[in-house]
């Protein structure tokens, strides 16, 4: 997919989520939204990702006149618990036991926006993790990786140590569903 003649924005502070677009080849150029995140709690999961994710596209709308416009929210739900980015340590710990033998939903939202057009979706991949031992959460909290992410923990890095087995989408659970959004984009630009 040339994507060369369209310029991309990310409205997105991941640099997970830039990360994927620079090992597919694809520049973007990254624009931080700091739109508003709170939604109302009677929200589904699919639903809260799919609204902030089209608030942050909105947010960089007036700024990125004739490009392509990504934006993304994620979050880990379990036990219809949604579990969001740790506030500290001790928090981060809390998640990654939470988490431990069992399986979660990753809800990853995508808003694109693009000519007037919009395309908005939400993407679900189940993770399990295997049975952590306290040493292990220890260890694993001590690498500084659970800050800033959803559940407290990056498939990415260290954290893929955690997870037993996925099922669907990889690169959903970094932060954004690529080949889903790449399909979409190329419709959206053809």
């Amino acid at each position: 997919m040339d994507l060369n003649n369209v310029k991309i924005v990310l409205a997105s502070q991941s640099p997970s989520r830039k990360l994927l677009f620079d090992r597919a080849g694809i520049s973007v150029e990254v624009v931080v939204s700091g739109a508003d995140e709170s939604v109302p709690a009677d929200f589904t999961p699919a639903e809260m990702v799919k609204e902030l994710a089209k608030r942050k596209a909105e947010a960089v709308l007036h700024l990125c006149e004739g490009k392509l416009i990504i934006a993304a929210d994620s979050i880990v739900s379990i036990d219809n618990k949604v579990l969001g980015k740790p506030k500290s340590l001790e928090k981060a710990r809390e998640m990654i036991a939470y988490l431990s033998g069992k399986t979660h939903k990753i809800f990853t939202g995508v808003c694109i926006m693009y000519g007037g057009r919009q395309e908005n979706f939400c993407s679900v991949t189940d993770v399990t993790f295997y049975a952590l031992t306290d040493a292990e959460i220890d260890e694993y909290i001590k690498t500084g990786e659970s800050m800033g992410k959803a559940g407290s923990y990056g498939i990415e890095g260290k954290g893929i140590m955690l997870i037993e087995r996925i099922n669907g989408d990889y690169s959903n659970i970094v932060g954004l569903p690529m080949a889903e959004t790449l399909r979409r984009i190329r419709k959206m630009t053809n």
